[in-house]
């Protein structure tokens, strides 16, 4: 689209207000501040004035969205010397720590022979076992590569508001909410700084009423901190691809809601627990609390979990009912709701970290430790060590090309933690590939062994590891009514695996209007879905011949907000974004690649505004 477009120069640009941009900016700001008695550092497109530093942040505010977080913040304590988690709303150090195996209470989960077997031995410790009513076992000690006490749990969203007015009150830098970055400017091999999204569009992106082109930020280093799912990042690997050797195919969306428990609920703030084996064997748990009764928990759905059927939402209520949890929340009241994606490559799904003005920070820059589930604090710590090296460079008077950022943000990575613990990390979920037990055994055989052993083998694509409606319930439910349920779910316009589940076994949902809602009403009651118009869709289906051939549909059904639907003749989707909270889970979990394109699917998850709303985080 041929288009003239406002220009604004500006000495930095960042990508994205998560955990890693943080970081990033609070140790810059504090250079920027003059502090120690040390001149600030000059801006070179307004001499005289300190660095120019922009912020742009998709979502209408910088707490947007509802993640729980356990951490050991090592990183995030190095910058904040004299933290008081007081200070930061629904913070608490660590307390307590548990680990639960989960065993099905009601019959349907979906286990292998060797589960089973391994179920009944567990079942004849209901002697000695205190939690045997609860269906339950817990772990007589946690592996210390899982341990986070000492440690913090965290509201994401609150710990995001609390470091960003800190920086806003600073004065030195600026972070603007709503307001999506479209794509990188590219002059030859340098990144030039970003391009904002069009303004005033149809769905499609053609100019429409009040159309405004997006504005071009030129700066001399853009940091790209916009996560897994992030349109800047993704544009990077599809220009640049990615090392040898590296893959971005496991993924998890994770499900996650805030409650206020019950009066008479036990649980101390600071009380971290953890579950797997429940509602599907491959699905894990959590349940962190925060000061004032308040927790959040949730469930983690993997790209190794080899099913069509990969409704979250239900999945997180069938956890949550367990008994071994229900015990804690039964009585309690939503108070938030969403969902994220979550790039689970770890070291493996690392990119080209920097390039000539540009460099990469956080989770989709490959620092999630996937064996301890670690991510906010590693991601922090790019952040700082980006910073230290940007200081580095301006106080040298060098560039941001590749090769000086190599020198100093990379170095300092590749000798920190970061680096030692990824790579200990790295195979350490490798075993998933081939089932449930042999992904457990390969974590503890790595985390004993500081990586030295594991289940190292080839990583399949997501797409790759989606089996037909036909072959997943082959033994319980016939083609034919297979099919009928597919004519019936297209007229009506909904998904089919509430019907199916409950086809196999799992029980319909006793809905109490306060924390057991639907779908939709938790869009309502948990949080705020809002797309203003003007903008064009962010996922869009490629090919649609392949969408008519795909019989799955996975992308129905893992939709975070039910905001894909199917289409009027059951062929190709439908998407409504004005449900859509941004998640990003239907681009990975689509079962049809790409055309042209093998490591990605058919599904294309762009730049756009709005998303989930939360009335707390």
């Amino acid at each position: 689209m041929s288009a003239d477009r406002q220009q604004m120069d500006v000495d930095i640009v960042c990508v994205g207000f998560g955990p890693a941009t943080a970081g990033f900016l609070t140790t810059l700001s504090k250079a920027l501040n003059g502090e120690n008695g040390q001149p600030p550092l000059e801006s070179k497109v307004m001499p005289g004035m300190p660095l120019q530093v922009l912020c742009y942040e998709r979502a209408d505010d910088i707490g947007f969205g509802v993640s729980g977080v356990v951490t050991r913040g090592r990183s995030i304590r190095k910058s904040f010397p004299n933290l008081d988690l007081s200070q930061i709303p629904m913070a608490h150090e660590v307390k307590h720590e548990e680990v639960y195996y989960l065993m099905d209470p009601i019959g349907a989960s979906r286990r292998s022979g060797l589960l089973k077997f391994a179920d009944k031995i567990l079942q004849l410790t209901k002697k000695i076992n205190p939690f045997y009513k609860q269906h339950a076992i817990k772990l007589p000690l946690i592996p210390p590569f899982m341990q986070k006490d000492p440690g913090m749990v965290l509201s994401m969203g609150q710990f995001c508001q609390w470091a960003g007015s800190n920086l806003m009150a600073s004065g030195t830098v600026q972070i603007w909410p709503g307001m999506p970055v479209r794509e990188p400017l590219f002059e030859k091999d340098q990144v030039k700084g970003v391009r904002l999204v069009d303004q005033g569009t149809d769905r499609k992106g053609n100019p429409d009423a009040g159309f405004m082109p997006g504005m071009d930020i030129r700066a001399a280093l853009t940091v790209v901190g916009d996560g897994p799912v992030g349109s800047i990042g993704i544009k990077l690997d599809e220009k640049l691809g990615l090392p040898e050797g590296h893959h971005q195919r496991d993924w998890a969306v994770g499900m996650k809601m805030v409650i206020q428990l019950p009066e008479n609920c036990k649980l101390e703030p600071g009380t971290v627990l953890h579950t797997f084996g429940y509602p599907e064997p491959e699905i894990f748990g959590f349940l962190y609390v925060y000061p004032d009764k308040i927790a959040s928990c949730g469930i983690f759905v993997p790209s190794w979990f080899d099913s069509p059927s990969r409704t979250s939402y239900r999945y997180l209520q069938y956890w949550m009912m367990h008994p071994q949890i229900w015990q804690h929340l039964e009585g309690g009241t939503l108070r938030s709701w969403g969902a994220k994606s979550l790039q689970e490559s770890g070291k493996r799904g690392e990119p080209f970290l920097v390039g000539n003005g540009y460099a990469r920070i956080g989770e989709s820059s490959g620092s999630t430790n996937v064996l301890t589930g670690s991510g906010v604090d590693e991601a922090w710590a790019t952040g700082t060590q980006l910073a230290e090296a940007v200081i580095q460079l301006h106080k040298e008077g060098k560039s941001f090309t590749k090769e000086n950022l190599e020198a100093t943000y990379v170095k300092r990575r590749r000798e920190s933690w970061i680096e030692k613990e990824g790579r200990i990390a790295e195979k350490s979920r490798d075993g998933f590939q081939k089932g449930f037990v042999p992904g457990l055994l390969g974590m503890g055989l790595t985390g004993m062994t500081n990586g030295l052993l594991n289940f190292g083998c080839e990583i399949k694509r997501p797409y790759e590891r989606i089996p037909s409606l036909e072959s997943y319930y082959r033994d319980k439910i016939s083609p034919e009514e297979l099919e009928q349920v597919r004519v019936e779910s297209v007229r009506m316009g909904t998904s089919m695996f509430d019907r199916l589940m409950e086809r196999v076994g799992w029980p319909k949902i006793a809905y109490d209007g306060k924390l057991l809602v639907s779908h939709q009403d938790a869009l309502i009651l948990g949080g705020k879905v809002q797309a203003p118009a003007g903008y064009a869709d962010h996922v869009v289906f490629l090919d649609h011949d392949i969408c008519e051939r795909c019989g799955t549909k996975v992308c129905i059904e893992l939709c975070s907000g039910q905001a894909i639907l199917p289409g009027e003749d059951g062929k190709v989707p439908q998407f409504d974004r004005e449900k859509c909270v941004h998640c990003g889970a239907c681009m990975w979990t689509c079962a049809q690649a790409r055309k042209g394109d093998p490591e990605r699917s058919n599904i294309a998850f762009q730049a756009g505004a709005g998303g989930l709303h939360s009335a707390e985080n």
